[in-house]
């Protein structure tokens, strides 16, 4: 019983925290893109997309255009 003097305060500063914790996550934009970094990750920072207009087989393709 006499533990219950104890770990009632402990288990309300903890809530106390928990709460502070989470409105300080909303508040600093934890939760605003859940997408992006999963799509940044697939991505290859290396490759360029391409521009409107060429072709990424261009060369390939020029070739074959070129054969009599």
């Amino acid at each position: 019983m006499e533990s219950l003097y104890l770990l009632i305060p402990v288990s309300v500063i903890l809530v106390f925290i928990i709460g502070a914790l989470f409105w300080w996550s909303l508040r600093s934009g934890q939760y605003d893109d859940l997408e992006g970094p999963a799509y940044r990750l697939l991505l290859d920072d290396r490759d360029e997309f391409p521009s409107a207009g060429t072709k990424r087989d261009g060369g390939a393709q020029r070739a074959e255009d070129e054969k009599p």
